[in-house]
């Protein structure tokens, strides 16, 4: 993904709304597994312990995406979609 492509996406991501809350478990395979859309911002709550970077590099390897950015406790996480794009990058 080359810069202008992140740059699109990340204006996409500001105006939607995190999806998915990450808590004091962290990362379980069950959280993981919802992780399935083309692009999905997720919020670390404050009493999850682990860094949210470190968070977002382990969920874009788990599932196979790309970090677009993460910004103090929210992620935003790319995921090109086989079946039907919805998102056409520049």
């Amino acid at each position: 993904m080359n810069s202008k492509q992140r740059a699109y996406l990340k204006g996409l991501a500001q105006t939607i709304q995190p999806i998915l809350n990450i808590g004091k478990s962290s990362l379980t395979p069950e959280f993981t597994e919802s992780v399935a859309r083309e692009l999905i911002k997720i919020s670390v709550l404050k009493n999850c312990l682990d860094d949210p970077r470190e968070i977002a590099a382990m969920l874009g390897e788990r599932t196979h995406s790309q970090v677009v950015q993460v910004i103090g406790r929210k992620i935003v996480l790319y995921k090109e979609s086989k079946e039907h794009k919805k998102i056409e990058l520049p």
